[in-house]
């Protein structure tokens, strides 16, 4: 193993010391995604530690964790101050122009009757991403002077829960589609706007991936020591036990199988409660909803007083039409591709999962992480409307309208990524032990209980 080099001792004690240098107890972990309990091993800057059994990234090590997390998410709030505060887009046809700023995406959907749809899109673009960075620099200013601020552990939890739903990285995406859509029909000019919001998605990203949730939880609220008779080499839910999905300590459970984390206070089951019946319920909704969404239009494009609804298809038609393959790839697979086949996949895993074995959990945990990661990206198409209607307002001349079936495809996104959410992962490794994989066995029969 290459040997990294040590933090500088006169750093903070958040960014000098790790977890494992401040403790000499075994820390344990149980796999969010296949139960399995393991020792997590001593770890410099740019490593990780993976679940044994199904590969999951349970803890990732960042050189000055809290400096960096801090110092991204300032860089992250002057990037979205400066996007919103000058001129995103602006377009001109035929001697008429109009100019946007970024929250203009979301207001004039308002003025169309959308306001569902108009908060959808102020939520996940600005308003979470923001409530996110101050999160992350209230919790890291404390750790910084050894001192953490009021209600730490309360936003640290709520960090877990807002990262899903903070798109400002999908926008961009939306907003590059819309530029080419546009620019045969009328000039347009990016303005300083769109520049910040880039590097505001980028810096979001860094920020996002630079906080180092072990080493923030450690700091905040230390680590208690593992139940008693915690064994290695086991699915915690046979010990009645269970990882905590937000701070990762593993706690032990009441006999009706639910509990509370004695350091983040999160909610705890030993499996999501209902799973597989709140995830039917939610692929019915999202199928149901995906019929809609691609039968009525999406957005009417008016221009010279004559009016042409357009479909999700008809959006790809026209722009393989206008020889722009490559943006119609994008919207087929964002659009069409990516919510059938989460329903397909989501619908599949839920119809096999109750016969699952060690031999094919693998690769049934890696479609689950695949269709989780995916999900988000069908968002496009509503950003994209959202982008041309504020946009193209030019009268009878030139001007978009959004269309029934933005609300209902928007629907069908949340409804897929909430289906996801609900699916409990561990279900696909809830097999008997005598049907496991004999190297598992043997790890299994091999492990002694630790105290903690």
């Amino acid at each position: 193993m290459i040997k990294r080099r040590t933090l500088p001792v006169n750093a903070p004690l958040v960014d000098s010391l790790p977890p494992e240098a401040r403790t000499q107890r075994r820390r344990l972990r149980a796999c969010h995604e296949c139960d399995w309990v393991s020792a997590l091993p001593p770890l410099n800057s740019g490593e990780k530690a993976s679940c044994p059994r199904c590969s999951h990234v349970l803890v990732k090590r960042h050189r000055y964790p809290a400096q960096r997390s801090m110092a991204l998410a300032i860089a992250s709030l002057v990037a979205l101050m400066l996007a919103v505060s000058f001129p995103f887009i602006s377009f001109t046809v035929s001697g008429v122009s109009n100019r946007i700023e970024l929250t203009q995406t979301a207001t004039t959907l308002i003025g169309f009757h959308q306001p569902v749809v108009a908060i959808a899109v102020i939520m996940t673009i600005l308003v979470l991403p923001a409530v996110y960075l101050l999160g992350v620099l209230w919790l890291q200013f404390g750790l910084l002077r050894d001192r953490p601020l009021p209600f730490s552990r309360d936003i640290a939890r709520s960090l877990a829960h807002l990262t899903p739903w903070m798109m400002a990285d999908v926008f961009i995406i939306g907003a590059l589609v819309s530029l080419i859509k546009i620019a045969g029909l009328a000039d347009v000019e990016i303005g300083i706007s769109f520049w910040a919001f880039c590097a505001f998605a980028l810096l979001l990203l860094m920020t996002s991936q630079s906080l180092d949730a072990d080493w923030m939880w450690f700091s905040l609220e230390g680590e208690p020591l593992a139940p008693e008779g915690t064994r290695t080499g086991l699915p915690a839910g046979e010990q009645g036990l269970t990882g905590c999905p937000t701070c990762g300590l593993i706690n032990r459970l009441s006999p009706r199988g639910r509990g509370h984390c004695i350091r983040c206070h999160e909610k705890l089951h030993q499996r999501l409660p209902n799973s597989l019946q709140r995830t039917w319920a939610l692929l019915g909704a999202s199928a149901i909803m995906y019929i809609p969404a691609n039968v009525y239009p999406i957005m009417t494009t008016t221009s010279l007083g004559n009016s042409s609804p357009s479909t999700i298809i008809g959006g790809v038609v026209q722009l393989i039409q206008m020889g722009s393959w490559p943006i119609a790839a994008v919207i087929f697979i964002a659009s069409v591709i990516v919510p059938v086949g989460k329903l397909v996949a989501l619908t599949w895993l839920c119809l096999v999962v109750k016969r699952s074995s060690a031999l094919n959990a693998q690769s049934r945990t890696r479609l689950y992480r695949l269709t989780e990661f995916i999900g988000r990206w069908s968002m496009v198409d509503v950003f994209v409307v959202a982008i041309l209607v504020a946009l193209i307002r030019a009268g009878s001349l030139m001007s978009i309208t959004p269309g029934p079936a933005s609300l209902a495809f928007g629907a069908v996104v949340v409804l897929t990524m909430l289906a996801a959410m609900t699916f409990d992962p561990r279900l696909i490794w809830d097999t008997p032990l005598p049907h496991r994989h004999p190297l598992l066995r043997r790890k299994a029969a091999t492990k002694e209980p630790v105290d903690g």
